[in-house]
């Protein structure tokens, strides 16, 4: 059951990481208008069973207006609200109190942080931490993620013996899938009969984007909002049925790629990593349910 909208309130960001899920960049376009989101609300009103959102990017603390303007409708329609940022603006713990203030007075209830080597500069202190010290002084939940550079550790006793373990905790798709690869050891692809990340029968959160893509992965459509009215693509849903969805569903990427008879690398460092590759191949025959280009690494839409 569907209870939660993730918002890309926009593709742009700060920086460029080399493990964004969706090339995020100072350029990248794509960013909600004030009538766009409340049109957004507008639709998730008639969804019953959302229960919350999230606002996340790209980084959503450049357009704090827009933030603040997000959090306002979250708090009208009874809504618990999160949001996902970089923590660029927390040059400092005092500074960090008065960007949250405003958020925490329209009820933001959960702050996730990133926190690592993609997001600090070495020798520096950490913005999050600076964030994280505001946040608990105000009496809001805050926690960090920590993604690090992929690294291949030595196998444990619960694995197969010689079988590769990659650490960092990177999701191989978006810019990770294009610049993170490198000479990483690579699983025979029919293995992968599973996505290991998402319910794709029965989601329980997608994320949107300002061009009305409802993504149930990033890059990954269930429709577009623009066009058919939320409600109706959730309640019409049905991911066995769906173009994209269903293959993984019944066999993971590997079943995705077998489906459409894809013509692919016999290895991959993991599941997401032959996803993203076969979708990459399927994008011009199924637009409407693989898009948009901000997350195969193209700037515009």
């Amino acid at each position: 059951m569907l209870n939660g909208i993730h918002f890309l309130l926009t593709y742009r960001c700060t920086s460029a990481c080399e493990h964004c899920f969706v090339f995020g960049s100072p350029e990248a376009e794509g960013t909600f208008s004030v009538a766009q989101l409340r049109a957004a609300f507008e639709q998730i009103a008639e969804v019953e069973s959302i229960e919350n959102v999230y606002f996340e990017g790209g980084e959503p603390f450049l357009y704090y207006p827009l933030l603040l303007e997000g959090m306002k409708l979250a708090k009208g329609r009874k809504l618990s609200a999160g949001i996902v940022s970089n923590a660029y603006w927390a040059t400092d713990p005092e500074s960090a109190e008065l960007w949250l203030k405003p958020l925490i007075d329209l009820g933001l209830s959960d702050l996730g942080l990133s926190d690592d080597a993609f997001h600090t500069s070495e020798g520096k202190p950490s913005p999050a931490q600076h964030a994280v010290a505001a946040a608990q002084k105000l009496g809001l939940n805050a926690y960090t993620m920590c993604i690090e550079k992929p690294t291949v550790k030595i196998s444990d006793s619960a694995r197969k013996k010689g079988e590769p373990i990659i650490g960092g905790g990177v999701r191989f798709r978006g810019r990770a899938a294009e610049c993170l690869l490198g000479d990483l050891p690579r699983k025979d692809s029919k293995s992968f009969r599973e996505c290991p990340d998402e319910d794709l029968k029965n989601p329980s959160r997608v994320h949107v984007d300002a061009f009305g893509n409802v993504h149930l992965c990033q890059g990954l459509l269930m429709g577009n909002m623009w066009q058919t009215p939320l409600s109706e693509l959730v309640k019409n849903f049905k991911g066995k049925a769906h173009q994209i969805a269903g293959p993984l569903i019944e066999g993971g990427p590997a079943g995705l790629a077998a489906r459409y008879g894809l013509e692919l690398a016999a290895g991959h460092v993991d599941a997401c990593h032959l996803c993203y590759e076969a979708r990459k191949k399927l994008k011009g025959r199924f637009p409407e349910y693989l898009g948009p280009r901000q997350c195969t690494g193209n700037r515009a839409d």
